[in-house]
């Protein structure tokens, strides 16, 4: 009786595992070849899948996500014989697990290996300056080979990047020193351009209030010469109104003498013949004032005596 339960306990624990081994969960974005008899039989999708127990055998699990692989820097001798040292990074995503699993070995040692020749065949046509500021173009080039050349494996590659391009460090230093050179050549400029600026400025605001005094002393020049004019118009009115007579000239002639007289340089006067013959007259006029006698007083009436009176 023993001997039977420990039969039918191994006939069921042979049940139990076979059962296991028939079903198999995939996860969601997992894919799983499965080989019968040693030879490709299909594909699991996610989800629940049955197989046949010892005579199916599924293959580890291909991650269908989009996956990043980053590959170390590799020396790459330009055209103009320089040596960069270019570090990539590749995206890619597999798309047949069928062809990844049986086309190629280690697909992932064989993109790298693909993007190391192909990356020394596209830098190796460019200068180093091309390579330095022509990423954009390398990228292009090398996701075109790889895709072209992992098709085939069930690979798509999306994008591929370079993450840096170092050059030697001689090739760095002398790169900085002209970069340098080039940021004290452009400060030069700007400067001597603010400096052209602010003198073509202070030129203009010179010429600007040069013309603006111009305007002003001529404009100033002409309101004096309009009051000078003004004034003039009503003396020479006053005078005719007055209608002054020599004397009257000559006397305000010899009030203006002093003042005529007040100047260092005043050495020689010019006096009109006008002006003199006013002055003779005027002089007759006051000797004859002095020549005058003054008229008698008058007699005082006398008083009359009072006895004559009577």
């Amino acid at each position: 009786m023993t001997a039977g339960l420990i039969v039918v306990l191994a006939i069921g624990f042979v049940v139990l595992v076979t059962l296991a081994r028939s079903v198999r969960i995939v996860p969601q974005a997992r894919a799983g070849v499965v080989e019968r008899l040693g030879r490709y039989f299909r594909t699991l999708e996610p989800g629940l899948a049955l197989v046949v127990p010892y005579v199916d055998r599924v293959r580890p699990l291909i991650d269908l996500r989009e996956q990043v692989v980053s590959f170390p820097p590799q020396p790459v001798i330009t055209e103009d014989n320089l040596t960069v040292n270019i570090d990539s990074v590749i995206y890619y995503q597999v798309t047949d697990p069928r062809a990844a699993s049986y086309e190629i070995a280690n697909y992932i040692q064989a993109i790298e290996q693909l993007t190391v020749t192909t990356l020394r065949n596209v830098a190796g046509g460019m200068t180093l300056e091309q390579t330095l500021t022509s990423r954009d173009a390398i990228n292009t080039q090398l996701r075109v080979v790889l895709d072209e050349a992992t098709g085939k494996w069930g690979i798509r590659v999306n994008r591929v990047e370079l993450k840096s391009v170092d050059p030697p460090p001689t090739i760095q230093e002398a790169m900085e020193k002209q970069m340098r050179a080039e940021r004290d050549r452009r400060a030069a400029i700007l400067q001597a351009e603010g400096v052209k600026q602010s003198q073509i400025l202070t030129a203009e605001g010179e010429k600007q209030s040069a013309i603006l005094r111009a305007e002003g002393q001529r404009e100033s020049q002409r309101l004096y010469a309009e009051g000078q004019a003004k004034a003039i118009e009503t003396v020479f009115g006053a005078i005719h109104e007055g209608k002054p007579d020599p004397e009257l000239l000559a006397y305000q002639y010899l009030q203006i003498l002093p003042q005529i007289a007040q100047g260092e340089a005043n050495k020689v006067w010019i006096i009109p013949s006008e002006i003199t013959s006013a002055l003779g007259s005027l002089g007759g006029a006051v000797e004859s004032l002095g020549d005058r006698k003054p008229p008698p007083p008058p007699a005082r009436p006398r008083p009359e005596d009072p006895d004559a009176a009577r």
